[in-house]
């Protein structure tokens, strides 16, 4: 603070109409740090001030012609408010230094003859007031710039934040339709693969296995990563059957010599490994290796026996058998004799423990699929005339037999575009079959 102060240049202007003194003062005064203005009347003070800036303080005697000094320091208080004044007095001016005081603002009084010390010491302690009030109000000026530069700097650093933000969220935004797009797309792809499984001839079975799975599992309260992992496993379940002869296929395995027998059991194992490369897939190629394995134990292709067998296989297991039945039958009273074939094998193919979530809910599956629940009447149209919210009345088909969508689906713009991006590609000989 000292060294900023000093830097500053300073004048003291001394105002006296006796030269004597003010070369006297001059003399006092010489070595110190300040620049020293004098003059020999008011007037001649007045010109040296407009004349001058940094003068930080000014000494007047009262007694002047024409001018007094209480008068001069008046006017002084105008032109430079910031310079601090002082009255050299005699002690018979006592009502003239309360003026200097009252109306001239002056700083301190100095009465002659004066002490020279003490003279010295009072310019010197007014000079550093002086400077400390400037330097004071030069660090002000200095802090308000860099509050209003600070200020100025939050408020963009507030507007760059709350864009980032803007931009940020619409990333976010874009980033998670993007993931919803590759969990719809993979999705669409674990579906196209069982379609393409059921071309053997098993028309719709894993899309009923996954039906009678996934809410089997949502019954036994598993979580929603679980459900989906018995879902996708449960419509890739065949998979490994894929290169299989459709002969060897079409014979139950209790027809079967050791030779095909032990070529089918290869199939839970290839179904494994031909999903084994998609990381997404790992676990439902565990339920689909153990998809045939039986609860006591006699099953393959490991032999696991109750509940070393996983959950979702267990479930998936109890499944495909009931839908293999009913692949045979028809009719209303259909279920209920798949239901008790189903349960012939509890605690030996089949988990007892989940006999009860498969019958709540393969009892609606195929009597709706058997019966349906609602008696409406059904029309053809073509592609154009598909329009949102209709609801399909049969199975579509491509033109080469691959499942597309199931009965009772309800169209919006995707399923529809959908659609006709099929009959584009693989036509079938017919429209599509809709409600009314």
């Amino acid at each position: 603070m000292d060294e900023l102060c000093e830097s500053a240049p300073v004048r003291v202007l001394f105002v006296d109409d006796e030269e004597n003194i003010l070369k006297a003062l001059q003399r006092l005064l010489m070595d110190e740090d300040f620049e020293i203005l004098t003059a020999s009347s008011a007037e001649e003070g007045l010109k040296l001030l407009l004349a001058n800036d940094s003068v930080g303080l000014i000494v007047s005697d009262q007694r002047m012609p024409g001018v007094t000094g209480v008068q001069f320091l008046e006017q002084a208080k105008e032109m430079v408010p910031d310079a601090l004044r002082i009255m050299l007095t005699g002690y018979a001016d006592i009502s003239a230094t309360v003026d200097a005081i009252n109306r001239g603002g002056a700083y301190r009084y100095i009465t002659k003859p004066w002490n020279e010390d003490e003279l010295v010491q009072t310019i010197r302690d007014a000079v550093r007031q002086y400077r400390l009030v400037q330097e004071n109000r030069r660090l002000a000026a200095i802090v308000s710039r860099q509050n209003e530069e600070l200020r100025e700097w939050n408020t963009n650093l507030k507007q760059r934040v709350l864009e980032q933000t803007v931009e940020l969220r619409k990333k976010q935004e874009a980033l998670q339709a993007y993931n919803e797009r590759l969990r719809t797309n993979f999705k669409e792809t674990v579906t196209a693969f069982s379609r393409l499984i059921e071309l053997g001839g098993k028309k719709q079975h894993a899309d009923t296995v996954a039906k009678l799975a996934m809410n089997m599992a949502q019954a036994l309260g598993l979580s929603a990563e679980e459900v989906e992992t018995v879902h996708n496993a449960a419509l890739l379940h065949d998979i490994g059957e894929l290169g299989t002869s459709s002969e060897l296929l079409r014979k139950d395995p209790l027809e079967m010599n050791a030779g095909e027998l032990k070529e089918y059991m290869l199939h839970a194992v290839r179904g494994q490994t031909a999903i084994a490369t998609i990381e997404e897939l790992r676990e439902a190629g565990e339920l689909i290796r153990h998809h045939h394995e039986h609860f006591d134990g006699s099953g393959f292709p490991d032999g696991l026996k109750g509940e070393a067998i996983p959950l979702g296989a267990r479930i998936i297991a109890m499944a495909d058998f009931l839908d293999r039945i009913m692949q045979k039958l028809h009719g209303s009273t259909a279920i209920e004799f798949g239901l008790r074939s189903v349960s012939a094998e509890l605690g030996k193919r089949l988990d007892p423990s989940l006999y009860k979530p498969l019958c709540k809910f393969a009892k609606y599956l195929y009597y709706v699929r058997e019966t349906g629940i609602k008696k409406l009447g059904e029309t053809e149209i073509g592609l154009t005339e598909l329009t949102v919210g209709q609801v399909l009345s049969r199975d579509l088909y491509s033109g080469t037999g691959l499942l597309l969508l199931n009965r009772g689906v309800r169209l919006d713009a995707v399923k529809i575009e959908a659609i006709r991006r099929y009959y584009r590609i693989d036509p079938p000989p017919h429209g599509i079959f809709v409600e009314y």
